[in-house]
């Protein structure tokens, strides 16, 4: 059996084409996500708003503070509440990817059918807790009833 060859070249429209459209498409998605702001999620409607502050202490504890009120409001005790802390780290690694820091409060909201979110303004990342479970969401839920305490 002998080697088949063809000897015309392979139309060059086509190719120029669809190289065309793939650096159309990498282009519009660098300048839609270089310029695009985050949507601040909405919280209206929501039945309970908080908003919130996180710090880390040096022996490990999280400090919760109500950012309207200035106030600790609780303090997640060192090695307790993984759920919480891995969700805080994540919306903190967020907003560094951004170059912003801790300044704006996450907003905590408690909506009609029972939800419970996180909200970060600064991102626009909205956590459903609920869709950890109920005890992950409770979790950041008792941070809206106003009692102070120690996790």
């Amino acid at each position: 059996m002998g080697a088949h060859h063809h000897s015309e070249p392979f139309p060059t429209g086509p190719l120029v084409g669809a190289g065309i459209l793939v650096a159309f498409a990498i282009l519009s998605a660098a300048v839609v996500r270089g310029t695009s702001v985050p949507a601040t999620p909405d919280t209206a409607g929501a039945t309970q708003v908080r908003n919130l502050h996180f710090e880390d202490r040096r022996d490990g504890a999280v400090v919760v503070l109500d950012a309207d009120l200035s106030r600790e409001i609780d303090v997640v005790a060192p090695g307790t509440n993984g759920f919480m802390r891995a969700t805080l780290r994540g919306l903190a690694r967020d907003r560094k990817r951004q170059g912003t820091g801790p300044e704006v409060p996450f907003r905590l909201s408690h909506w009609p059918d029972g939800r419970v979110t996180l909200d970060d303004p600064v991102t626009g990342r909205r956590v459903v807790l609920d869709a950890f479970g109920s005890v992950n969401a409770q979790a950041f839920a008792r941070l809206l009833d106003g009692k102070e305490g120690v996790l």
